[in-house]
């Protein structure tokens, strides 16, 4: 297992209170979602400055920390330092005041979130057999539509398993009892039973026989009565044969309550449902497609989006389409990949056109955070063209009723999704996302003539464009110290070579020079970091240090500004290496190539281990 990660993930445990103050941890695609004993002990400024951080969210009763897609190899890291969960007697008061709507959020959010990569799994199988039948690659009477047929039904079809062993989890009684009694629910016998249609009781109680497949609501009520149950008996039964007794009453208890009371209660609550799903879509839902496209990164940015997930799960399993969250999502996503790209194409710092170009690409993929926290909100005006996108494509998508036929993905992965008995929904799902793409790259753009202006500094650099043609060049060492290969370098950001190739020093003067003529194209608030643009073209960010952002430019002395010429040796920054070593931040100071992309090759200088102010340290091919 890759330890890339240990090192956040040890800070996001001491900051958010150490392992005694986490109750239940849980993961999304993208996020950690801790249920906190206090969330008051939790250090949110801390965590969100931690590289590897994108942000952090306190919504329906969960502290969230958003990490990007690579969220699940982090959690697995802080499990590691993670006490067994669940058996903490810390209450604060601020966790006894959590409103029911909270609860009910947590609860929801908690139990369906781990099964989204299942369920998106599954539905994306789907979306393969439909392109299969739509080119004439399979048939419908063919045995391999039938086994792949069911191989992505199976996820559906047995919900209530996954469902039992999420929400056991989350509520803290024995997952292992709650899959029995999902398999209750979906034994054979029963099936038969309801088939031959006879009257049934069971110790003189009569059963209503329902069909359980791919439900939702009973198995919640079920797991959730079993919760009550196992802990009473528990709590009576002595120690000594309580692993005998308190499973077997607690599943034979609960299944019959189950079969009699609860699982007929969720049954006509889904009925219900499905019924108001259907009323929706006959006089409303334009208007939800419309509002999801529109306020999704709203739902997103308070981490509540996932509490609509059972809607959508109930509306597919109920009447095999959905379109409470697809159309919507999708569009939204789209609309904010748009966004993040527009802005990269548009903005002249070098460093955050690739957070923009990244961010945007991995948007049109469905995975939207990046480009969310990366780009919309810290430049707003992302935000307010993506949602204006994000409401055309969603308004006409709304009015021509699109439905997609199985749950997944929401981005470009997703549109065989929308592949059924009737084309049109496909027709008009692309259609309306052409309408966002277009909508949002005008507004974006338009916006970015106003927002992303040079500064007067940049100005006085150059009074006209110009055209730089790349050639062959070398960098020389802006820093003092011993070379480290990129890969060794602590910080996952920098050693995946993510932003760029590069090299990096370990200083042993406190002094950073220019590598060569040019311009500063960013320097950071906090004095720690630096972007540099050379008259050839190159692209370069000095960063010195790894989590010195925490120190608000403590240290830190800078001796130029942003847009301001520079000459070959001269001095950027200055820093007091010892006092900042003191502080207990690891000192290693990378220099990447941030346009690695316009070169052939990015070669380090592997004859020298110590270098010094203008010792040769990369050579760049074209």
């Amino acid at each position: 297992m890759s330890k890339k990660y240990e090192k956040l993930a040890q800070d996001i445990v001491e900051k958010i209170g150490g392992s005694e103050n986490v109750s239940t941890l849980t993961h999304c695609m993208t996020r950690l979602r801790f249920a906190l004993n206090d969330n008051i002990k939790a250090d949110q400024e801390g965590i969100k400055a931690l590289d590897g951080v994108i942000n952090v969210i306190e919504s329906g009763g969960q502290f969230q920390v958003v990490i990007g897609t690579h969220v699940e190899e982090v959690y697995e890291e802080v499990v590691k330092h993670l006490k067994p969960l669940g058996n903490s007697d810390v209450k604060s008061s601020k966790r006894d005041k959590v409103g029911r709507l909270d609860k009910l959020i947590d609860f929801v959010s908690g139990t369906f979130s781990p099964l989204v990569p299942a369920i998106a799994g599954a539905g994306m199988i789907k979306a393969l057999l439909a392109l299969l039948l739509l080119f004439g690659l399979v048939s419908r009477e063919s045995q391999t539509y039938y086994v792949v047929s069911f191989i992505a039904d199976a996820a559906f079809y047995f919900l209530p398993f996954l469902l039992a062993y999420s929400a056991a989890s989350k509520l803290k009684c024995t997952p292992a009892m709650a899959m029995v009694l999902a398999g209750i629910l979906l034994h054979p016998s029963l099936i038969q039973l309801r088939t031959d249609g006879k009257a049934v009781e069971v110790f003189a109680i009569p059963m209503q026989l329902v069909n359980y497949g791919s439900s939702v609501v009973p198995i919640l009520l079920i797991v959730w009565a079993q919760s009550y149950i196992e802990r009473l008996f528990k709590r009576i039964i002595p120690d000594s044969i309580k692993i005998i007794f308190v499973p077997m009453f607690t599943i034979i208890v609960t299944g019959i309550i189950g079969l009699t009371v609860l699982g007929p209660l969720g049954s006509f609550v889904g009925g219900y449902m499905a019924a108001g799903f259907e009323l929706l879509g006959s006089y409303g839902g334009w208007l939800i497609v419309f509002l999801v496209a529109t306020l999704w990164p709203i739902l997103v940015m308070f981490g509540i989006h996932h509490s609509i997930v059972p809607l959508s799960l109930a509306q597919i399993t109920t009447l095999g389409y959905e379109n409470i969250i697809g159309p919507g999502a999708i569009i939204s996503n789209i609309s904010q990949g748009v966004a993040a790209l527009v802005v990269g194409w548009r903005t002249k710092d070098s460093s955050f056109k690739q957070i923009a170009n990244t961010s945007g690409i991995t948007g049109l993929m469905g995975i939207t955070e990046p480009a969310l926290y990366g780009v919309s909100l810290p430049k707003k005006y992302p935000l307010i063209a993506a949602m204006i996108g994000g409401a055309c494509g969603g308004l006409y998508a709304g009015l021509m009723g699109v439905i997609r036929y199985a749950t997944g993905a929401s981005g470009i992965p997703a549109i065989p999704l929308y592949i059924g008995e009737n084309i049109w929904h496909l027709y008009n799902i692309l259609i309306a996302l052409v309408i966002t793409a277009v909508v949002t790259a005008v507004v974006t753009y338009f916006l970015s003539l106003k927002y992303e202006k040079e500064t007067p500094e940049q100005n006085k650099v150059s009074t006209k464009d110009e055209i730089i043609t790349l050639k062959n060049t070398v960098i020389t060492s802006p820093i003092k110290g011993n070379v480290i290969p990129l890969k060794d370098v602590k910080d996952e950001a920098f050693a995946s070579e993510a932003m760029g190739k590069g090299i990096a020093i370990e200083p042993s003067e406190g002094k950073v020079v220019a590598p060569f003529d040019g311009k500063i194209v960013s320097l950071f608030p906090k004095k720690h970091a630096i972007g540099l643009l050379s008259d050839d073209g190159i692209e370069i960010l000095i960063h010195i240090g790894l989590n010195t952002v925490r120190l608000n430019g403590k240290y830190y002395e800078a001796h130029v500004v942003e847009g301001q010429r520079m000459t070959k040796g001269q001095t950027l920054i200055t820093f007091d290496l010892e006092k900042i070593r003191e502080e207990g931040y690891v000192t290693q100071t990378p220099v990447i190539v941030t346009n690695t992309y316009s070169y052939a090759d990015v070669i380090t200088n592997n004859s020298i281990a110590i270098t010094d102010f203008n010792h040769e340290l990369l050579v760049l091919k074209v």
